[in-house]
């Protein structure tokens, strides 16, 4: 099947796509990011709800946050469990290596005799689902489902199919917070003042981490999915910020004051 580019696309909704690439980029909490993509999503697609799900293929498992828009708490693991169990027609299509987003009602023609579509119905008024494979993470596969009363236009899908390398983006952001986080916690106590004093943002403090890990400005680059002239306008301001001039200085600085490990 063809797959839209930008078909139908407004200006509106790239003004979308910078205001959630700044959003993510200027956020530093791991545990709310994908909240905070599914509310801009909710709004830009007019969503009933939004489920971000990791699922292990090779041993049929799965787990999930979902948002309708707010939390849907711990009960939609056990509904992911299930639906990875009673093969949804998303968990094929993801087996098969599809990488394209994807609306439900092209993948079977017995979606609304399903018991999924009952359940998704009966319990948040979902009629139609829109899958978007999170290619690229290692481990267990990665994607959104995204539901909605009323089907997704070609319009929806040229949309998904445009944000799905930024979704993308923020999953490996989210990915490399979390690790960050979890590196940094001995020195937590004194790296949330310093941070503050030194007025880092949570990217600035992301590239800084990984420039004392011992990256170069390329690996950081391959990272993060970004450009090496990104990772070295990040590291002008770092340098400004901490009052260095080159790389070996700024990591001892940063070492010395507590904001890396």
């Amino acid at each position: 099947m063809p797959q839209p580019h930008g078909l139908g696309l407004r200006a509106r909704d790239y003004e979308f796509m910078l205001d959630l690439t700044m959003a993510v980029l200027e956020h530093d909490d791991p545990e709310s990011l994908w909240h905070l993509v599914s509310a801009h999503l909710v709004d830009a697609l007019g969503l009933n709800t939004v489920v971000f799900a990791s699922i292990d293929l090779r041993r049929a498992r799965g787990e999930a946050r979902g948002w309708a828009p707010r939390s849907l708490g711990q009960g939609v693991n056990e509904v992911v469990q299930r639906r990875v169990r009673q093969r949804h027609p998303l968990v094929p299509y993801l087996a098969s290596g599809a990488h394209h987003p994807v609306v439900v009602r092209e993948l079977t023609d017995r979606w609304r005799e399903s018991a999924w579509y009952s359940e998704a119905r009966r319990d948040f008024g979902t009629t139609q689902q829109l899958g978007i494979p999170l290619p690229g993470a290692d481990g267990p596969q990665g994607g959104l489902v995204l539901g909605r009363t009323g089907d997704f236009s070609e319009r929806d899908l040229a949309f998904a199919t445009r944000i799905q390398p930024l979704l993308a983006a923020a999953d490996r952001h989210i990915r490399e917070l979390r690790r960050l986080r979890e590196a940094a916690a001995p020195t937590a106590p004194v790296a949330g003042p310093l941070l503050a004093r030194h007025d880092l943002t949570p990217r600035e403090l992301t590239v800084l981490v990984l420039l004392a890990e011992g990256l170069t400005a390329s690996g950081i680059a391959r990272r993060l999915s970004i450009s090496p002239h990104t990772v070295n306008r990040h590291l002008e301001k770092i340098y400004r910020k901490l009052g260095t001039n080159n790389r070996v200085s700024t990591v001892l600085t940063a070492k010395h004051a507590g904001i890396v490990p």
